[in-house]
């Protein structure tokens, strides 16, 4: 008997089923993607399975895979497809992850060593089950990739750990070239949308990181549409110079299944580019800020030119110092 499309939701998301449905209406022309078909995406998806690997693009129904796996652009996500949490707005699936893949870091390493990736993302599940929240396990898939693809450079997008001591030090010791860790909302939200976090904690994880290794570029991102307000995403935007990040990425959230929370608006265009402005006007090296921004999202492109903006940055504070 074939299994319906309510029942695959309902083994993905089994705290969600008592919910209510909460349909978020029609979704604006600004954000319809066409169904992915490419040569390219099947190629990505068969390498990612072949050697038993997981994608965030697929396990978080990102909008923007047809695009991606086409240019065989793909963000991996380790540990499993299992998250020991439950947002409101994740479409990973929740329950009780397995045993870590001991094999995962080498075969991560390969399929990026056979895509010719130049940057490669790596985010994961929560781990809370984990004595170090997964934290060693990024470091040994940081070093395998260093070892077979030394010119690549590297993003992680990490889980918050749950501030198991030690854990952010683990992986900013492995160097990876940009550590990212995603704010997701503001404060006022995280009861409802984030219940399993807690926004400063999340907060201090970048600033640590900065103060473990300045060297190392970081990163977060907002998901709107959730019924924040505009001064509320100015202070978080504050909260995260204050910190020192480097790049902040800004998208429209979109509710992966009726049992999700509801998109409260759908954010225009227009908005999208004056969120922008403010973030540059802050000061952060690098802004990416359009309904369809994921944090991966064009990360390869964003690296270079985040790079190359720290690298002006850097040769106008020597000049000025000289000029002193």
């Amino acid at each position: 008997m074939s299994t319906t499309r309510n029942e695959v939701r309902a083994l993905r998301h089994p705290e969600k089923q008592k919910n209510p449905d909460r349909p978020s209406g029609r979704k604006p022309e600004w954000i319809r993607v066409k169904a992915p078909t490419s040569k390219g995406y099947q190629e990505t998806r068969d390498l990612a399975r072949g050697l038993k690997l997981h994608t965030v693009c697929e396990e978080a129904a990102c909008p923007n895979i047809g695009e991606c796996w086409q240019k065989k652009h793909a963000s991996f996500m380790i540990m499993g497809d299992t998250c020991t949490r439950a947002c409101a707005f994740c479409n990973v699936k929740t329950g009780m992850p397995n045993a870590l893949d001991p094999f995962e870091p080498e075969n991560l390493a390969m399929a990026v060593a056979e895509m010719g990736l130049k940057h490669v993302v790596i985010t994961s599940v929560d781990r809370d089950d984990l004595a170090d929240g997964g934290a060693m396990h990024f470091a040994r898939v940081i070093e395998a990739i260093r070892h077979k693809s030394p010119e690549t450079t590297i993003e992680i997008l990490t889980p918050d750990f749950r501030d198991k001591p030690g854990a952010v030090e683990i992986v900013a010791k492995a160097r990876p070239d940009v550590f990212n860790h995603n704010l997701e909302t503001v404060p006022r939200l995280y009861p409802s949308i984030r219940p399993g976090a807690r926004f400063y904690q999340s907060l201090r994880i970048l600033d640590r990181v900065k103060q473990i290794d300045p060297t190392i570029f970081t990163k977060s991102g907002l998901m709107v549409g959730f019924g924040e307000e505009r001064h509320e995403l100015s202070q978080v935007m504050d909260d995260l110079r204050v910190a020192d990040v480097d790049f902040l990425t800004i998208g429209q959230y979109l509710q992966p299944t009726l049992k999700h929370a509801p998109v409260e608006r759908f954010v225009t265009p227009d908005e999208f580019k004056e969120y922008a402005s403010m973030a540059r006007a802050k000061g952060f090296l690098m802004v990416a800020s359009t309904p369809l921004t994921r944090s991966s999202y064009h990360a390869d492109r964003d690296f270079a030119e985040m790079r190359e903006a720290r690298e002006k940055k850097l040769a106008a504070t020597a000049k000025a110092s000289a000029a002193e």
